[in-house]
């Protein structure tokens, strides 16, 4: 099995890192990193039969936008937060963004001790670094379209690092990323798409941004009706990606258990605990 001997090694690689490139009391991120370091890599894990469920992170699916994102020390996140975050405790993290209504609430839970708005205030662009339990939160800016035309640094990609595990949601993302974007995003094993293909981007350029980010898995948000989701299946698969139907409504996930080749899995609607 994987496990420790690949997690053992990422870890001297990333304290290797960190140690030549930031002052000691500076937060640090491992995706970052990792992608300097090899611009073209993605993890990849041998399979295991019986894969350890010790570093898993929980993912559910509560709907629109939203994820509902469980660290293995019960550190829990959700995402694009308009007001509901699924049973459950309430989160310790809220990210939200605000090309709608539907990705945002200006009345969250007073009881979230963290809410990270996706867009800036007073000029400037929202800037996020920090740290939640196991959990490392930032956040990358990319601009909107809005009434006025363009909204600068409207939305915000929000990635989380979790064991090693690098997670990045892209909101509600309304343009391609430039070279400088994907070096701020580092890297990613599993990334959050939206793909409704006209409220954010046409169905093929957001193809095109999933394959740059180099994810090992990509999970669908942010569509309208079966139809919608259908549609980008084809076009995943037209691109070479697997696609997994998961009838469980949770998935877990570790840097053990990434699978070998870029996948898609499509999670239904969760409101369990």
């Amino acid at each position: 099995m994987v496990p420790r001997p690949f997690r053992t090694m990422l870890a001297a690689l990333t304290a290797s890192l960190a140690l030549s490139s930031v002052p000691a009391a500076a937060q640090f991120s491992n995706c970052q990193a990792i992608a300097s370091a090899f611009p073209n890599a993605r993890v990849i894990t041998v399979a295991s039969e019986s894969p350890s469920d010790e570093y898993a992170v929980e993912i559910r699916y509560i709907g629109h936008s939203t994820f509902r994102i469980t660290a293995p020390d019960g550190t829990t996140i959700a995402t694009d937060y308009a007001g509901a975050a699924g049973a459950g405790p309430v989160p310790d993290v809220v990210t939200m963004n605000h090309a709608h209504t539907s990705h945002f609430t200006n009345f969250p839970d007073p009881a979230i001790p963290h809410v990270l708005q996706g867009w800036g205030t007073n000029g400037a662009p929202a800037d996020h670094m920090v740290e939640v339990g196991e959990v490392l939160v930032r956040n990358v800016t990319t601009d909107i379209r809005s009434y006025a035309g363009v909204e600068p640094d409207g939305n915000s990609i929000f990635i989380f690092e979790i064991q090693g595990l690098c997670l990045g949601h892209l909101g509600h993302l309304h343009q391609p990323l430039s070279d400088g974007q994907i070096a701020e995003i580092g890297r990613l094993d599993v990334v959050f798409v939206p793909v409704d293909g006209s409220y954010t981007m046409n169905q093929e350029t957001m193809m095109e941004v999933v394959s740059r980010l180099r994810a090992s898995i990509a999970i669908p948000m942010h569509w309208f009706g079966s139809y919608t989701l259908a549609d980008f299946l084809t076009r995943t698969r037209s691109d070479g990606m697997e696609v997994v139907m998961q009838s469980e409504p949770v998935l877990r996930v570790s840097l053990n258990t990434l699978p070998r080749r870029p996948t898609m899995i499509v999670l239904p609607l969760s409101f369990a605990n």
